[in-house]
């Protein structure tokens, strides 16, 4: 645990009391979010204007282009998106320990898929949503604020990266590590942060809840932080009875005649805009709706083409550990950019927020922004690694004196999937 730097047990002067999180699955920002840019300039994303392609074969100055389009459909094979697929897709080479890193072009997008099915780049990963696509989106977007510049905290695969989200570090995991999965990793997570200091947490799961990864948290005396996601959240917005820090988390696979809403290829996007509509609009009509930050955000890129180049530099290693052979990886680099949304009565419509001004030079927002943001917020004592330490913090979105009263109460939803 990194030194002490503050005294916990107390609120700082931020307007928010209550920070919701949900954590979706394996789309790229270009894939969900690049299309946006039609909605605002501002986002760093793709237009018509100036195309995004990626080659069919790197080594080849001659290779003929896959330009990225606004096709994509639901039903999708899984790209790849283990360690060495992202290197490929990162770097536009197969995956070489040669250090310094190279420069990542971003190139290998279109190499890596054809390499795993024919076809699949052009049908799949270089493809994205149009905004009409994604309705839901396209109102959060223009009445809060979208983040272009939040990255996966490590080039890998799910779990891993979920890992961050609450314990800024992996504990040198890069991959999906069934059998520590099960024992439980043992890193102290943001959740004992917050006890420690007074402040209160809840667990909102709809299948399994992923929480339960981190072996304190199976702890008899959490039981009571861990709620059924359709018998509590909505009847606790309502009460105003939310606590400090939401976790909800999607049903990542069919329960029955309920489908997955996590938005894990081939999982139906419709699905996932209902859900965070949902949410927003049981969290706007919650007497805490004045006190509320609403963050969505996407555990890893899936595979998905993405145009921003990953931050390979000044990127700190979260407590000294790396991964296993042949690979030894460093965690001294992020993974591909994702989509995030901010959403708060404390948001300007149509904020963008881009790269964190500091606390580092080289900071960015990645999944442990959300345990550096909620020490900030909280006053908590202590960071957890030197990750969250040097993640840009969230608390910079917001940019009212005063809470807005337009937000919209209800939202675009679908009766049936457009596809």
């Amino acid at each position: 645990m990194v030194e002490e730097t503050s005294s916990g047990g107390g609120s700082s002067a931020s307007p928010i009391k209550t920070i919701v999180v949900l954590v979706q699955e394996n789309r790229s920002f270009d894939h969900m979010l690049g299309w946006f840019k039609e909605l605002n300039p501002e986002i760093d994303g793709v237009s018509e204007s100036e195309p995004r392609s990626n080659p069919l074969s790197t080594s080849d100055p001659n290779s003929a282009q896959i330009f990225f389009g606004k096709e994509s459909q639901n039903i999708d094979p899984d790209p790849g998106h283990s360690f060495q697929a992202i290197y490929e897709q990162v770097f536009g080479k197969p995956f070489s320990d040669e250090s310094p890193y190279p420069d990542p072009k971003m190139n290998g997008f279109v190499q890596n898929a054809e390499a795993i099915t024919k076809g699949m780049s052009e049908k799949v990963v270089m493809q994205g949503f149009p905004p009409e696509k994604l309705p839901v989106f396209k109102e959060l977007v223009q009445e809060f604020a979208v983040c272009d510049r939040w990255f996966s905290s490590l080039p890998s695969s799910t779990q891993p990266n979920r890992l961050y989200v609450h314990a800024a570090t992996s504990n040198g995991a890069f991959s999906n590590d069934t059998n520590t999965l099960v024992r439980g990793f043992p890193q102290r997570t943001v959740f004992e942060s917050l006890e420690e200091s007074g402040f209160t947490f809840g667990i909102y799961y709809q299948s399994f809840p992923n929480c339960l990864f981190y072996r304190n948290m199976r702890k008899l005396k959490y039981v009571d932080n861990f709620h059924q996601y359709h018998l509590s959240f909505k009847r606790h917005c309502k009460e105003g009875k939310l606590p400090n820090y939401v976790v909800i988390e999607p049903r990542y696979f069919k329960i029955l005649s309920a489908p997955a809403n996590d938005d894990h290829p081939k999982n139906d996007v419709v699905e996932g805009q209902n859900l965070v509509k949902e949410i927003y609009e049981a969290l706007r009509a919650s007497p805490q709706w004045n006190e509320i930050l609403f963050v969505v955000v996407y555990d890893e890129h899936g595979g998905y083409y993405d145009h921003v180049p990953t931050p390979v530099i000044g990127v700190p290693n979260p407590d000294g550990l790396v991964g296993p052979e042949p690979y030894n990886f460093k965690f001294d680099r992020l993974g591909v950019r994702v989509p995030a949304l901010l959403i708060s009565p404390w948001i300007e419509p149509g904020t963008v927020l881009h790269e964190p001004n500091g606390p580092e030079p080289t900071s960015q927002f990645e999944h442990s922004s959300i345990p550096a943001t909620l020490k900030k917020i909280f006053n908590l004592k202590s960071f957890l690694t030197k990750r969250d330490e040097w993640a840009g913090t969230l608390d910079a979105v917001i940019n009212r004196t005063s809470p807005r009263t337009d937000c919209p109460g209800k939202i675009y939803s679908w009766l049936y999937s457009p596809y």
